[in-house]
């Protein structure tokens, strides 16, 4: 494939998503600061309308998020001088750095640095959905809801004046509809779903600082 018509394809996308999306781009981070250029990668994905990728990295974002948050729960949000780093991370890193989604969900609640309704969310609807579905590429929870039996037609291409045949398939186990139901997915999800973490961000920003500044 030519490099213009890439060229062309991401200039198109660029002008006529950067106007919506541009404010993901003007952010201040206090405490979560190490998240700067992965918000920008992501947001990057969301303009050139790489939907798949967007979730992927906001699971990324968002796994990574709940473990630093008990991290800074423990260690502080304060200044640390340099040469006492690898004393004061060491512990905490240990305890949080390899702990499952689920797990982080239940202590970030009962340390109060997220709401019941966002608990909620992210155990029943993220942790099962956008995680599983996309990081784990276990698709079956997203496409649950299709009918076992969906009615489709075949013809012939060498013979279009055959009569069609009904078929009947089962898109939730058929890899190629598997991908195009996932594909449709990520589509109308992927925007929400970075929205919702970003402002999640600041919403543990800030009360990490109203419990331990």
């Amino acid at each position: 494939m030519e490099k213009v018509v890439f060229e062309k394809s991401f200039i198109e996308k660029l002008d006529k998503n950067f106007p919506e999306l541009a404010k993901y781009f003007d952010f201040n981070l206090e405490i979560f600061c190490e998240f700067n250029t992965l918000i920008f990668e992501i947001n990057k994905c969301l303009i050139l309308e790489f939907h798949r990728a967007t979730i992927t990295l906001t699971n990324n974002l968002l796994e990574r998020l709940l473990k630093l948050a008990l991290i800074k729960n423990d260690t502080g949000i304060g200044p640390i001088p340099i040469e006492k780093w690898n004393d004061v991370f060491e512990e905490p890193n240990k305890k949080y750095g390899s702990i499952p989604l689920g797990n982080s969900i239940e202590k970030c609640k009962k340390l109060e640095l997220i709401s019941d309704k966002e608990k909620s969310f992210l155990f029943d609807i993220i942790r099962e959905l956008m995680r599983n579905g996309f990081s784990h590429a276990d698709s079956s929870k997203i496409l649950a809801d299709l009918p076992d039996n969906s009615p489709m037609f075949q013809g012939s291409f060498t013979n279009p004046n055959a009569d069609l045949k009904e078929v009947s398939i089962n898109q939730k186990i058929i890899p190629t509809f598997q991908a195009l139901q996932m594909e449709n997915f990520a589509k109308e999800n992927a925007k929400f779903y970075f929205d919702f973490v970003f402002h999640l961000i600041f919403r543990i920003e800030k009360r990490l600082k109203e419990k331990l500044g």
